[in-house]
């Protein structure tokens, strides 16, 4: 969703209010959790829904 909006990782941060090393983890799929908020965060700066930057992978 980043390169369809032609959003850098810096910008992205200073829209959601996250650093850089956070949205980095979220971003390689190395977190275990998100906060709702973070997300909507995210979806808002974004202009997209949850289903459209997150996937379901089984263990």
């Amino acid at each position: 969703m980043m390169a369809k909006r032609k959003m850098s990782l810096n910008e992205l941060s200073d829209k959601v209010g996250l650093t850089l090393s956070n949205l980095s983890i979220l971003k390689t799929g190395k977190a275990k959790a998100i906060r709702f908020s973070t997300l909507e965060a995210i979806c808002q700066a974004l202009d997209c829904q949850p289903g459209d930057i997150l996937e379901f992978l089984e263990d």
